[in-house]
């Protein structure tokens, strides 16, 4: 883990890659693979989260019929762009992911009673380590060639109810994947420097 990545790669990362969104036409008409779904995941699963917990849950709607069924939950600003791209991410998270713990976390065979009957230990843990792995799979989606568009601006309740009846797994956010179309960009937006956003003590 010691070497640096080079400029072509940090560029790909972050310093090139953009948020795709805003209309129908920032997603270019090339289609995203099971391959390339699953190499994606095959990256994002391995980042750290807290005790190994992985509360994230991916359903990755790509179908006309998937479409059809996310488009109610949808927020209108948000319809055009998520019926265009190629694929679209509901980053989950299962609340029930403690039952796991000893699969995952065989560290510490009580893990399961650090979350046992605390709903407020449970929310933290699921939203937070879920969020993560959301910005993984970003990350992991950007490594392997591809274009991203977080999003909120939705019904998560409407699309609880639709994507996971009966569970304990609750929505966070979007993402929308693809081949974005560099024409539709407008130019970055500012970012806080270091010395506005950070503090070495």
């Amino acid at each position: 883990m010691s070497e640096v990545l080079s400029e072509a790669a940090l560029d790909q990362l972050f310093r090139d890659a953009r948020t795709y969104r805003r209309s129908a036409e920032a997603w270019l008409d090339k289609p995203v693979s099971d391959a390339q779904l699953r190499a994606i995941y095959d990256l994002a699963r391995l980042a750290p989260t807290s005790a190994n917990s992985s509360p994230a849950r991916f359903v990755f709607v790509r179908s006309p019929e998937g479409k059809a069924r996310l488009e109610p939950a949808l927020d209108r600003g948000n319809l055009a762009q998520t019926m265009a791209a190629p694929v679209t991410v509901i980053v989950a998270a299962d609340h029930a992911f403690y039952e796991h713990l000893p699969r995952l976390y065989k560290e510490s065979p009580d893990a399961i009673g650090w979350f046992a009957g605390k709903p407020a230990a449970i929310e933290a843990t699921a939203f937070r380590n879920s969020s993560l792995q959301g910005a993984y799979l970003i990350m992991a989606a950007r490594a392997l060639g591809l274009d991203c568009g977080p999003m909120s601006g939705f019904n998560n309740v409407l699309l609880d109810e639709t994507f996971f009846p009966g569970s304990q797994v609750r929505s966070n956010f979007l993402i929308n994947i693809g081949y974005g179309n560099p024409a539709v960009l407008r130019p970055r937006e500012d970012r806080f420097t270091f010395d506005e956003a950070c503090r070495i003590v």
